[in-house]
């Protein structure tokens, strides 16, 4: 397994996929992508309430208006017999409205990390797959108690192992 995503082509949409297994129990890696306070830490400031998501990264540099994500909370499956799902709508002025799925998997003291955006367009999906490898690479840093790089200096770094993006 490597870190790098893949884009799958189906006849209306793409679908960006991730599988990272990650060094830390399921627990820990669940507490990382749904509290506020560890989001803000490799994404953004996030408000979650009610059904609801509202996310606002820092990077990359755009107008706040154009980074703003907004969508209901689909799936909330916290972490029992060793499996977790958090899934909500990913509705962002810049493309069509699309879902983010993170699923989680105890592998021992490890967790498998699937990451699934599903309902761009190709276009969209070349474009976030580098972005959204940025921000896994930031959770994981945030996860090893490390300061997450630098969102646009990693950008850079992993857009060359993209092709299609290039």
């Amino acid at each position: 397994m490597n870190d790098l995503g893949t884009v799958t082509l189906t006849d209306t949409h793409a679908i960006l996929t991730f599988e990272r297994r990650l060094p830390f129990p399921i627990e820990r890696v669940w507490a990382a992508i749904t509290d506020p306070a560890q989001r803000k830490a490799w994404l953004g400031t996030t408000h979650i309430e009610d059904d609801h998501i509202v996310i606002e990264p820092e990077d990359p540099p755009a107008p706040p208006e154009a980074k703003r994500v907004t969508g209901r909370i689909l799936t909330w499956q916290p972490p029992t017999d060793g499996r977790a799902v958090f899934e909500h709508e990913w509705q962002q002025r810049i493309v069509e409205d699309s879902v983010v799925r993170y699923e989680l998997t105890a592998q021992g003291d490890n967790t498998l990390l699937t990451f699934i955006h599903r309902g761009l367009s190709e276009r969209n999906a070349l474009g976030f797959v580098p972005g959204t490898h940025a921000f896994l690479d930031r959770m994981q840093a945030h996860l090893n108690g490390e300061n997450p790089p630098n969102w646009q200096e990693r950008y850079a770094e992993v857009a060359p192992n993209y092709p299609a993006w290039r």
